[in-house]
């Protein structure tokens, strides 16, 4: 049996590039003051990574090309982001800044889809918490679970056990492994989790939401890596102290990147704008001198913006 020790590595948090000493530029993505320490644990057992997942090789030729089945989350925007629903066994990446609305986006999924069995991980609330949260929302919450939990080996077995249909995790950087000798949010065990997720994704069936942070810089907290881990990365943008609010995508495997869904922040959750121009275009009662419409498209949708010359007579 190989004994195991700790050794001290730098990892990239732009590219997850690892390297035994700290640089001030990363040598794979060329980012500059990127690298962090981070503890990880040498001489495992080999036989830890020769677990077989009973797959064969197959033909290419004799391979199901239908299309994908996807679940219906009830969402219209978010299924339409999605590319026509969620597909089962992915793995979805929801980022944005705080308090923008990723856990009330991610608690009115199981509630606006009350035949969808979900399981609920929450790293950073209570229980009571997000009860709470789903009072102030509505809908039908008897087949939403709430877990509240970090370590990921115990979320996969009870997962396991429950067989939902979906399950979201809030958030990913609360989330620790046990085969991993460091905090919750390091690089490494952000990694770690996230493999571990899209294990289970792939082999069970079921999808999964994953809730990120972001830094000051606008991006996703953790190692880029993580961004290519998973199958979906949407982010939400929009200011906290305004009303609505932005869900781009960023990387779809199975949708197209130029969609775009809007929400608008109320007292009893986010709300669907299937009209995006509503925003951007007082409603008049007769036509006004001065005002002039223009269109601007961002990927798909087009938005229809007022402006308005406010001119006075020169002295």
């Amino acid at each position: 049996m190989a004994t195991t020790k700790n050794k001290t590595v730098w990892f990239c948090t732009a590219c997850g590039c690892e390297s035994p000493k700290w640089m001030g530029r990363c040598p794979s993505c060329g980012e500059w003051n990127t690298m962090v320490e981070e503890t990880t644990v040498t001489g495992k057992k080999a036989a830890s990574t020769t677990v077989s997942s009973g797959s064969k090789p197959e033909k290419l030729s004799e391979v199901d090309g239908q299309s994908e089945s996807r679940i219906l989350l009830g969402n219209n925007e978010l299924d339409r982001l999605l590319g026509g629903g969620l597909v089962e066994g992915s793995l979805v990446l929801i980022g944005g800044e705080p308090g923008i609305g990723k856990s009330t986006l991610s608690l009115q999924i199981p509630l606006q889809a009350p035949g969808i069995k979900t399981l609920y991980v929450t790293g950073e609330e209570s229980v009571r918490q997000v009860k709470l949260r789903a009072k102030r929302l509505g809908g039908d919450d008897s087949h939403c679970y709430i877990y509240s939990e970090t370590l990921m080996e115990n979320i996969l077995r009870e997962a396991r056990e429950m067989a939902p249909d979906l399950m979201i995790v809030d958030s990913v950087q609360t989330m620790y492994s046990q085969g991993v000798e460091s905090s919750a949010g390091s690089v490494t065990q952000i990694k770690e989790t996230a493999s571990l997720l899209l294990r289970f994704a792939k082999e069970t069936g079921i999808p999964v939401i994953l809730i990120g942070h972001i830094t000051k810089e606008g991006s996703i907290a953790g190692p880029k890596i993580l961004e290519h881990i998973v199958d979906v990365v949407f982010q939400f943008e929009g200011e906290n102290k305004g009303a609505y609010r932005l869900l781009r995508s960023i990387k779809n495997r199975f949708g197209s990147t130029n969609e775009l869904a809007v929400f608008e922040m109320t007292g009893t959750g986010l709300r669907e704008v299937s009209n995006p121009s509503e925003m951007l275009i007082p409603m008049h009662d007769e036509g006004m001198s001065g005002v002039a419409v223009s269109v601007t498209m961002d990927g798909t949708r087009a938005f229809l913006i007022e402006t308005q010359a406010l001119v006075s007579s020169a002295a």
